[in-house]
This record gives C-alpha cells, structure tokens and sequence, in this order.
C-alpha cells in the first residue's frame, strides 16, 4: 500500500477553499465549488458549517461532520499546489 502525505495544517478560505500543508512540506488550495453542487456536500454551503473544517486524526483527512469529509489522497492529488509566496497571495485572496 502506497502511503500518501498526511496533512500538517488546515485552514478555510473565503470562495469554499481549503489551504493544506501537508507534511512532505507540499502547499496547495483545494476548491470545493464543483462538490457543494453534489447531494453529499451540499450542507457545506452553510458557510457556518464550511469554516468547522478540522484535520483528521493522524492528519488522514479532512471532517466537518459525521457525514462530511474529504481524503488526504483526493486533497493532494487534485489540490492546486502553490509554489512560491506570490502565488499563495493571489490564491487565498
């Protein structure tokens, strides 16, 4: 079994973004606009519910509920990675 880079650090961004390090120091934003539009996302619309994002034990994730949660593996893979300072600022803006 493949082992993938756990997540280090969470934060919820404005446009129903999530900004990750993980811990092999990649840095990227994941937008979740395309999955609020599924029926097993839609409650993170309530951006009162969005913002309650927290890291998985063992950083295996991200919950925000029972019922809410993304992978490590899909974060990573289909997260946008930010490699320099400039970047960062035009992507959490």
């Amino acid at each position: 079994m493949e082992n993938y880079p756990r997540i280090k650090y969470l934060e919820p961004l404005p446009g129903y973004r999530l900004f990750i390090i993980f811990d092999n120091g990649d840095i990227k934003v994941y937008s979740l606009a395309e999955r609020l539009q599924t029926p097993a996302f839609r409650a993170l619309q309530d951006e009162s519910l969005f913002i309650t994002a927290h890291i998985a034990n063992g950083g295996y994730g991200v919950i925000w509920n029972d019922d809410i949660d993304l992978s490590e593996y899909e974060l990573w893979q289909k997260g946008v990675e930010v490699s320099n300072v400039n970047e960062l600022v035009a992507k959490v803006a």
